[in-house]
């Protein structure tokens, strides 16, 4: 379904854009994962660059020594992967070098109270300090105020998504919004 949007906002003129798809435990640790992608990369057309396959850090505590051959195949693919949700599990440091990683998402609860609590900002820039010493792009959910957007930009974070940007839209839905943008900028 995803490649198909994709091929749908490519002829609609849209510049292309990554697309992000959640992965659960038990879909990281099928022995037929990379397969499977595989098998929609090539029969949607949507080249492996622009996905984005996001695991929560506790779903990445919980794998199996399968799930990181895995996700090393489905990088070769072409396809990036990212931890969501970091900070909120059982961290641990040592994943962030044992797993073929290429993205941090700060998750949205140090986000929300960050320009009121010192912790969250303290968090926060640890966070993007460590992503930037591992050479790991970070982004921050769950912005929903230019105080929190304006913080995160302040402190080296170049990605945030949330509620400040739009509210969750259906993928029809991309396209009218691509337009408008495009007629704006």
């Amino acid at each position: 379904m995803t490649g198909a949007f994709t091929r749908k906002w490519d002829r609609a003129g849209l510049k292309p854009f990554p697309v992000s798809v959640n992965l659960s435990r038990r879909q990281l640790n099928y022995p037929g994962l990379v397969d499977m992608v595989s098998r929609i990369l090539e029969t949607t057309g949507l080249p492996g660059e622009r996905l984005e396959l996001e695991i929560t850090e506790s779903a990445l505590l919980e794998t199996e020594e399968q799930a990181c051959s895995s996700l090393e195949k489905l990088r070769a693919l072409g396809c990036s992967i990212a931890i969501d949700d970091f900070g909120t599990g059982y961290s641990s440091l040592a994943n962030l070098k044992l797993f073929p990683l290429d993205r941090l998402k700060i998750d949205k609860s140090f986000v929300r109270d960050v320009t009121k609590d010192p912790n969250d900002e303290a968090i926060i820039r640890a966070t993007i300090a460590l992503g930037n010493s591992l050479q790991l792009s970070v982004i921050a959910e769950g912005v929903e105020t230019e105080a929190q957007r304006d913080f995160l930009l302040k402190e080296g974070c170049r990605e945030v998504q949330g509620f400040l940007f739009s509210q969750p839209v259906e993928a029809k839905r991309i396209e009218e919004m691509g337009r408008r943008l495009k007629v704006k900028g």
